[in-house]
């Protein structure tokens, strides 16, 4: 049963791997393009000018020499409308890194209305060149040959690129609005969770992670980068082969270091140590199963999400740039995704084997953690403004009312921190008497009441 979990998972891996690059699809368009070039002369060349009165009507009806100009003429002028394209998205991902943060440029990378546009692009100026190729005047004793129908669906893509070219910028003019960017984030990370949290729901279970004992044997990491995914699956296997307990020391997101220590193995039979056989073939699994990566991606890591719109946060309160508005937007987006992830079972997951006995624990990072990454930076940099503590007192109002009791615990402690943050502050009275009923209204949604405002007064 956990075969196709696996399989999923590694899919899961190799599509974002391929999405979150801008070659692929154009690549494919120009092995497209390559391909019709080819195919479409030879049609013109099958029909020999047997095409219907009413459609030859539409096709180009110029010589050799026509053919060729025009040909030229759609090639040159779409090789400068890809570089235009292409230097506009480069702009585009400065601006989305240096103005709100790096971390944005996968959301850009990964966009398939760009993608598309640039295969669109060099796929016609391929396709252009390769017609071109097969056109003949007669002048090396060859027969005259105009492929009509292949210089008409030459024109028409470079119709389909004039289009394409002014709906790539208004797209490109949305897709740098911050709003959409915070969007973007948001569905990317509630499409993950759902995916991720789906797997975890057959292949693993809720419990206590047992502890490790003081003879368990540490299993360093076999390369430097992110922890972006174990293979839950391959561990459960190898650990049930030579009957032990594979603790993974590190949640995925987090830099690991080679030679660094990423797990811990035992004995699930008397938590002792493990013979020099057993350990070797762990630790070659562990290597194998612990993926790295130079950056960080969603597919596993239920954190990254919040960790974009805190870096939009932090960018946008900086001195540099002092943009509030765009940081109490990003909160809200924050107290969203954290609502949707308040629902799940977070924290560290137990995999067993067949006969249901431990055999591996994949620590994740729990709701508190979440919650304190999705605040603390925000209350540290955003201290001195009212509007931004008051956008975090909403996050956890809203927390608070979506939680449950099981999340208590966690609003409470970032709540005395809060206030411990504005009694530090500077602030007039109205402002600090209005961030007190937001703290007041938090701790009532705790209770279980969600108090309306009082519109009758003026």
């Amino acid at each position: 049963m956990a075969f196709w979990p696996a399989l999923n998972r590694h899919k899961t891996w190799m599509l974002d791997a391929v999405r979150t690059r801008l070659w692929p699809v154009p690549a494919i368009g120009i092995a497209l393009a390559i391909l019709g070039g080819v195919l479409l002369p030879a049609i013109d060349g099958a029909l020999d000018g047997r095409v219907p009165g009413l459609l030859s009507q539409f096709l180009f009806g110029g010589g050799p020499a026509s053919a060729r100009d025009v040909l030229s003429a759609i090639a040159a002028s779409v090789m400068t409308v890809t570089s235009l394209t292409f230097s506009l998205t480069l702009v585009t991902l400065q601006l989305a890194s240096g103005q709100y943060s790096p971390r944005l440029l996968r959301t850009f990378a990964r966009d398939r209305f760009v993608q598309r546009t640039l295969a669109l692009f060099v796929a016609t100026f391929v396709y252009a060149l390769t017609v071109l190729r097969s056109v003949r005047d007669g002048s090396s004793g060859a027969p005259v040959f105009v492929p009509q129908v292949s210089v008409t669906v030459a024109y028409l893509l470079a119709l389909v690129s004039v289009i394409g070219l002014v709906l790539f910028l208004a797209h490109l003019v949305r897709q740098i609005r911050v709003e959409t960017m915070l969007g973007i984030v948001l569905a990317d990370a509630e499409q993950a969770a759902d995916a991720m949290f789906g797997e975890l729901d057959e292949t693993a279970r809720s419990a206590l992670p047992p502890m490790p004992p003081d003879s368990a044997i540490s299993i360093d990491a076999s390369r430097t980068g992110f922890l972006v995914g174990v293979d839950e699956e391959a561990l459960v296997a190898a650990a049930a082969r030579v009957d032990a307990v594979v603790l993974v020391d590190r949640k995925p997101g987090e830099w690991t270091v080679a030679g660094t220590p990423v797990a811990v193995v035992w004995s699930a039979d008397d938590g002792g140590a493990l013979d020099g056989d057993a350990l070797g073939q762990l630790r070659d699994c562990v290597a194998a199963a612990v993926r790295t990566g130079d950056e960080r991606t969603p597919v596993e890591d239920v954190g990254y999400a919040l960790r974009q719109l805190t870096d939009v946060v932090v960018k946008a309160l900086s001195p540099g740039i002092n943009d509030p508005t765009t940081a109490v937007h990003a909160i809200g987006h924050s107290s969203a995704l954290l609502c949707m992830l308040a629902g799940r079972d977070l924290g560290a997951t137990v995999h067993c084997d067949d006969d249901d006995v431990v055999r591996a624990v994949i620590p994740r990072p729990d709701f508190a953690e979440l919650l304190d990454l999705a605040v603390a930076q925000p209350r540290r940099y955003g201290a001195g403004d009212a509007a931004v503590l008051s956008a975090l007192l909403r996050l956890l109002r809203e927390l608070a009312w979506r939680g449950g009791p099981s999340r208590r615990d966690a609003v409470v402690s970032q709540l005395a921190r809060l206030r411990r943050t504005v009694d530090l502050q500077e602030f007039d009275d109205v402002e600090r008497a209005g961030l007190e009923r937001l703290a007041l209204a938090v701790e009532e949604a705790l209770g279980g009441t969600w108090r309306m405002p009082d519109l009758s007064r003026g």
